[in-house]
């Protein structure tokens, strides 16, 4: 129990240090303040590029996987009866309740509901593309939780699931990925 306490109290100096550094140097100058907004505020924040620092560098000194969840693991890969394009993806016919899987290792940054697409999970890969998994409810995962490929994410609300690629603001194609 000391160590889980321990963490926790790591973790929160370490946010309380990282948030004193980024005031002071916001308050320093305008041109930092005004760099901050542009740059970190108004843009996509790259969360597997902390994610890899954290494991190159930090995650020797201060390992956190203590707290780390158990996770279902699958190697079944897609199974779907037919596709079709739908909006900027693909939409794919699958049985009811599908068990639906992660297709590539990431960090989960946004989960909720999009138009046209109902609940939607949002994966920023550790390769740089955006997947979107819509359509899926039972959530087996939370956001900010990091996936490795092939993690569930949940099940499908009904026959269909919606994938979604994109890259650097950019849909993708998606026949390269199912």
């Amino acid at each position: 129990m000391k160590k889980y306490i321990r963490d926790f109290i790591t973790r929160c100096l370490i946010c309380v240090i990282l948030f004193l550094v980024i005031s002071i140097v916001c308050n320093f100058s305008d041109k930092n303040l005004l760099w901050f907004k542009n740059n970190i505020l108004n843009n996509n924040i790259n969360l597997t590029f902390f994610n890899k620092l954290y494991n190159k560098y930090i995650d020797k000194y201060i390992p956190f996987d203590v707290l780390e969840k158990e996770q279902v693991v699958m190697k079944e890969g897609l199974v779907y009866e037919s596709k079709e394009k739908y909006k900027n993806g693909v939409k794919l016919k699958v049985g009811k309740n599908y068990n639906l899987y992660s297709l590539k290792g990431g960090i989960v940054v946004y989960i909720g509901e999009k138009d046209g697409l109902n609940n939607t999970v949002i994966i920023q890969g550790t390769d740089g593309i955006d997947y979107w998994y819509s359509n899926i409810e039972n959530l087996s995962i939370e956001l900010y939780d990091y996936v490795e490929k092939d993690t569930l994410l949940g099940t499908s609300i009904d026959d269909y699931i919606y994938l979604t690629f994109l890259k650097d603001g950019e849909y993708i194609d998606y026949e390269e990925y199912i």
